[in-house]
Order: C-alpha cells, then sequence, then structure tokens
C-alpha cells in the first residue's frame, strides 16, 4: 500500500469520519476530494468521478450551481445570520415555511426548521410524546419503526434506525422504539408469495405488533417511502394501503421521513405521492436545499400544532429548538433550490429519465454476482450475491461491497455499499441521458472486476 499523502495523513491525525472502520482507515486514508462541477466530483490529483450518489442522496441539483453560490452570498450579505427563539423570526424562513405548505402532499399547518434529517426525526420523536400528552394519553408513547430502516443517528433517531451497526455497543435502541417486518420481497417473502400477499402479510405483523404491545401505548408508525441506507429497498404492492389502514383502526399516527425521497428523488415531488399515501406529518432534509447548506424540517399537521398550543399554555414554553433551525442563509438557498426545480421541471425532467436509468438497473440482473436490482426513480440498489440461485450472500468478512466501491472508483465513479454487499446509487437529479449510460458502463466494469476477484479468492465457496 502507498505512504499516504501529507494531507492524507493529516485528515488521519485529525478527523474521525462517520461509517467507516477507523482501524483500517489509518492505513487506507481518506479519497480527498477537492471540486465539482455538475454530477462530477474531482481528487486532489485532479481525476474525475462521476457522483453516482449524489453526496449522501442530497446534491439533486448537482454541483457548482452558480444560482445558489448567489442565493447564499447575497442573503449572507444582508443577513448573515438570525435565529428564530424567543419570538424572533425573518424573511428567508417565513418565506420558505410558506412555500414548504404549499407544495406539501398533505394539508400542513406549521413548519419547524431544524439541521438535518436526523434532527427532523428526533423532533418528531418528541412532539409525539407532547402531543399525546396534550391529548391526556400519557401511556401512548410507543414508536414503531422497520427493520433495515435508516432515520438517523442521534439517540432517537438511531433507535428509529433499524440496523444493528448504528446500535451494537451505542446502548440502542432506547426503551419504547419497535421495529417490525422489512418490507423487502427478495429477501423476506415466503416461498410463491406474491407482492400482495407479502404486503398483506406485513401489515398483519404490525397489527399483531401494536395489540401485543397495546394501542394505548402505541403512538406512531415511521416509514421512508423507499428505504435508503437499508439497501434501496421499494415496498411490495399494496404496503402502504395496508399499513396505512392498520395504523388508522389503532390510531397510530403516521411519520413520513422523506430526507432522501424528498424533491424529486422518484420522480414526483415527495415519495408519498409516489407511492400513494397521505401521513400525518413530514421529515424532509438532504436535496431541500440540493446539501448547499444544512437545512432540514418537520412539516407539521393542524392537530399536532394545536397540541403545542396547549402544552405551551400549561408549560409557559415550547422548549424546543436549534440556534441554527431556520438560518437565514440555509433557508434562501433552499427558497432558490425549489424555485429552480419548480421553474425547470426538474422532478418532471428526472421522471422522463427515469425508464432508462432502471432498464440499465434492471439489466444489471444478468450479471452472475447479482441476486437483485431494485429501484424506483432515479435511485436503486444491486445487492450482490455469493449464490444467486440460492440468494446466499457473501460472508461478512469477505467485504465484497466495499471492494466492489473500490473498483468503480478506479473506473471513475463513486458509489456506496450498505448493509448486505447492496451497492446504491443516487444521482444528482441534472444527470443526462449520456451521463447515465456513462455511469452504468462504468458500473458494470467494476462489477466485472469485482467477479474476476471473487474468483480468484474463491470467495463465493467460503
Amino acid at each position: 500500500m502507498p505512504p499516504l499523502s501529507n494531507l492524507a495523513t493529516r485528515d488521519v491525525e485529525t478527523l474521525v469520519h462517520p461509517y467507516v472502520d477507523l482501524a483500517k482507515f489509518r492505513d487506507r486514508g481518506p479519497l480527498i476530494i477537492e471540486r465539482a462541477q455538475g454530477i462530477t466530483v474531482y481528487d486532489t490529483d485532479g481525476r474525475p468521478y462521476i457522483e453516482g450518489m449524489a453526496g449522501l442522496w442530497c446534491t439533486a441539483l448537482g454541483y457548482g450551481n452558480e444560482e445558489l453560490v448567489e442565493a447564499a452570498a447575497a442573503q449572507m450579505r444582508k443577513l448573515s445570520f438570525a435565529h428564530l427563539f424567543t419570538g424572533k423570526s425573518h424573511d428567508p424562513a417565513i418565506e420558505l415555511a410558506e412555500r414548504l405548505k404549499e407544495i406539501a402532499p398533505v394539508p400542513i399547518s406549521k413548519v419547524f426548521f431544524c439541521n438535518s434529517g436526523s434532527e427532523a426525526n428526533d423532533t418528531q420523536v418528541k412532539l409525539i410524546w407532547y402531543l399525546n400528552n396534550a391529548l391526556g394519553r400519557p401511556r401512548k408513547k410507543k414508536i414503531i419503526s422497520r427493520i433495515k430502516a435508516y432515520h438517523g443517528v442521534t439517540v432517537a433517531a438511531a433507535s428509529l434506525t433499524g440496523l444493528p451497526g448504528n446500535h451494537g455497543d451505542f446502548d440502542l435502541p432506547l426503551p419504547g422504539f419497535l421495529h417490525t417486518s422489512c418490507p423487502q420481497h427478495y429477501r423476506f417473502a415466503l416461498e410463491d408469495e406474491s407482492e400482495e400477499q407479502f404486503a398483506a402479510r406485513l401489515a398483519a405483523e404490525l397489527d399483531a405488533l401494536i395489540v401485543k404491545e397495546g394501542p394505548d401505548t402505541v403512538a406512531a408508525f415511521i416509514a421512508e417511502p423507499v428505504m435508503g441506507a437499508g439497501g434501496v429497498i421499494v415496498p411490495p404492492k399494496t404496503y402502504f394501503e395496508k399499513i396505512m389502514a392498520v395504523c388508522a383502526r389503532h390510531d397510530v399516527f403516521m411519520i413520513d421521513d422523506e430526507v432522501i425521497c424528498g424533491f424529486g428523488r422518484l420522480g414526483t415531488m415527495f415519495g408519498c405521492e409516489r407511492l400513494g399515501f397521505r401521513p400525518n406529518s413530514i421529515s424532509i432534509a438532504k436535496a431541500m436545499s440540493s446539501a448547499y447548506l444544512p437545512i432540514a424540517a418537520v412539516m407539521i399537521p393542524e392537530s399536532m400544532y394545536q397540541a403545542l398550543l396547549t402544552e405551551s399554555r400549561k408549560v409557559g414554553v415550547f422548549g424546543h429548538g436549534f440556534t441554527y433551525g431556520g438560518h437565514p442563509v440555509a433557508a434562501a438557498v433552499a427558497l432558490k433550490s425549489i424555485e429552480i426545480l419548480a421553474r425547470d421541471r426538474i422532478v418532471e425532467k428526472a421522471a422522463e429519465r427515469t425508464p432508462q436509468f432502471q432498464k440499465r438497473l434492471s439489466a444489471l440482473n444478468g450479471h452472475p454476482l447479482v441476486g437483485e436490482t431494485r429501484g424506483l426513480g432515479l435511485i436503486g440498489g444491486i445487492e450482490l450475491v455469493a449464490d444467486k440461485g440460492s440468494k446466499r450472500s457473501f460472508a461478512a468478512r469477505h467485504q465484497v461491497g466495499a471492494r466492489a466501491v473500490a473498483f468503480a472508483e478506479a473506473e471513475g465513479l463513486i458509489v456506496r455499499a450498505v448493509g448486505g454487499d447492496v451497492l446504491t446509487l443516487c444521482p444528482p437529479l441534472i444527470i443526462s441521458a449520456a451521463e447515465i449510460d456513462d455511469l452504468f458502463d462504468r458500473l458494470a466494469s467494476a462489477l466485472d472486476h469485482t467477479l474476476d476477484w471473487v474468483t480468484r479468492e474463491r470467495l463465493a465457496q467460503a
């Protein structure tokens, strides 16, 4: 292994990186990105890479958008910082909240601003508890998520998350956070079970869990329209229709985590529109500002707002908020991002690119390493397996997904591997037809290199 550059050495000695084996990372060092434009990022040697993950599912409008840069600069010159505490406010936050209410897929009363999807989902938990206290239901506090769900890494959000790596040795999940079945047909459906039958079984399992725990103790159910970090899991047909019926039957509040799916990723402004369900509240982040600045929000229905009023009268204050929630510069950039999405028909154009993207994705099913591809809109997952017939996974110690990511980087493509050797794709929404083909050509080559390595090392037999 070549020695680390000076910049890489400085990185290793100063930073703690998320989602990496910190011990192995000390020897390997980082891939340092220096600049970017469009869908392409460049490392410190000037080498270009297609950013096949839009950063972390977030740079919807790509890199170097001058309108977003100018929106930030103009707002910074005018009002570089202002907060929303103790009755203070400012134009960008007010205007952004108004715009979000206009485009919301369900009736929304108010908007609460924060800085990340984790903070948004943490806030959802607190507001659900607040709501049920206001309604005189102090026992109705449990929240149900799903196995393989990802809702963030703060203490409550990580408890909602259904991935072992986010729980192990962090003493999570906290009590009162439950997880029901994962809606992945490929892995969890019974033999000859159709998607609709699988969905019905999952709904019955959720119903049984609520009954077992006691409907008077279960407050909410939270779900991503398409599960992202869990492996790009697209729910089976009729899933949300059946799940929403269970929630309604037991008066369980439905939280829609749109942190990845919101703002056009599935070909509609919000993922719930694409999948045909109507949640009670919504968490948004990431593409709201095309990730140019951190901003997130909870979209709150009138029933919840009334509960906030009730508790504020009792307590004397709504004791929740973040210093940078609704930051004027971030809000200005988010406003401009939403304006560009509408003006340039970005969501509609992304939907028009979807058939090509999904066709190229589906074609990878023929590769010897690929057990299943799945996706919706401009998001995709490729699950690598040791044996296609039995769906047998590779032994975790082989880290086949991580090696495939490295081969992709060698081809000038950035993708990500998540649990179970699933490669994920989530390119900027502005990607062109030619760039989609280029992305998949590079990915196919990386998979071929991965197959050669797997064959040479006889990893499929281990």
